[in-house]
């Protein structure tokens, strides 16, 4: 049965509810969604590029999963985040600030962390808002762990959230790929360099 539920920037509320339990299910392989309507890969990969192209601050917060070099794949994974971000960094006006802040663990960080070299993944409203972050992408990050964040960032600011898995994807994230791969990274800087220039940029 379809739901009504959508999964839309914020901010929601306090305690946004998890939206599997709206409704909300994962896509099947070669399968995205948006805002949590099943669509195809291609689709997913051209909105989360015109997000990225149309947002005053894209950002993306590469987890432990690329950060460490545990196996060759996370390796090859690393360098493609890396040619993304500097596919975006190219890609956007003067106006714009293309970031990439990394979140090496999940340990509570306190006191205090600095905002603009980390993300908390237990406080990430913090870093979106210090940074005034509209766009960000989750890649790396542990399910368990990406779930929680993208439930916070919904719940607490206007952020707009896309997530890469290397599973089954993200019900809490307003747009999500599934399977990630070094390829689809990769496939998803092409669709940044495609629309370079068509995009209108953020007022």
């Amino acid at each position: 049965m379809p739901t009504s539920y959508k999964v839309l920037p914020g901010p929601e509320h306090f305690l946004p509810p998890s939206a599997a339990s709206m409704g909300i299910r994962l896509p099947d392989p070669g399968q995205a969604h948006i805002h949590g309507t099943i669509v195809t890969e291609e689709e997913a990969m051209e909105q989360a590029a015109r997000q990225f192209l149309s947002a005053k601050v894209p950002t993306i917060f590469p987890g432990p999963l690329v950060l460490w070099a545990w196996n060759e794949k996370a390796a090859h994974k690393a360098k493609a985040v890396r040619h993304l971000y500097e596919t975006i960094k190219e890609s956007v006006t003067p106006s714009q600030q293309a970031m990439l802040i990394p979140m090496p663990d999940y340990r509570p960080k306190y006191p205090k962390i600095n905002p603009e070299i980390e993300i908390n993944p237990n406080h990430p409203n913090l870093t979106i808002w210090h940074n005034k972050i509209d766009a960000c992408m989750f890649v790396g990050v542990h399910c368990h762990q990406a779930n929680l964040s993208l439930k916070i960032i919904r719940g607490g600011t206007n952020c707009y959230t896309i997530a890469m898995c290397a599973q089954a994807g993200h019900e809490d994230a307003m747009l999500s790929i599934r399977d990630a791969t070094a390829d689809k990274i990769l496939r998803l800087a092409d669709w940044v360099k495609k629309l370079k220039g068509s995009v209108p940029p953020p007022a």
